[in-house]
């Protein structure tokens, strides 16, 4: 777990939040054990930019993820940060409901940790369609 946290906060120093300064990371393993990362960026016309979660879920998809088996998240201090609910339902499209989401400080320290049921109860998912 230690190497995804330091991945989300390596990312969180990245993000491009010149409007909020609310710079926030998050980091992936996927099916295979690998880490991917990205970073909150926004945008002068405000719905345009996209969350941490998003972007990593990109890079996973990216370098031929499929599965998303475990998360990291941080935002700015020693806040909890979770993912937000459009980006709860994002990582619901590659994750199992039991699948880990650590919730860290801007230092690294872990918060808590959830599973995506908890928050994410009841959820609509792939098999839902079939």
């Amino acid at each position: 777990m230690r190497d995804l946290i330091e991945a989300a906060r390596q990312a969180r120093l990245r993000a491009h939040a010149p409007y909020s300064n609310f710079l926030v990371g998050a980091a992936m393993r996927d099916e295979k054990g690998r880490i991917h990362a990205g970073c909150n960026i926004e945008n002068a016309s405000y719905p345009q930019g996209w969350c941490a979660e998003p972007s990593a879920i990109s890079a996973l998809v990216m370098a031929g993820g499929r599965r998303i088996t475990e998360v990291a998240v941080m935002g700015n201090g020693d806040a909890l940060c979770t993912p937000c609910g459009g980006c709860r339902q994002k990582i619901r499209e590659f994750a199992a409901p039991d699948v880990k989401i650590h919730c860290c400080a801007e230092t690294g320290e872990l918060i808590r940790s959830f599973t995506l049921d908890e928050l994410l109860p009841f959820s609509f998912g792939p098999e839902n369609l079939a």
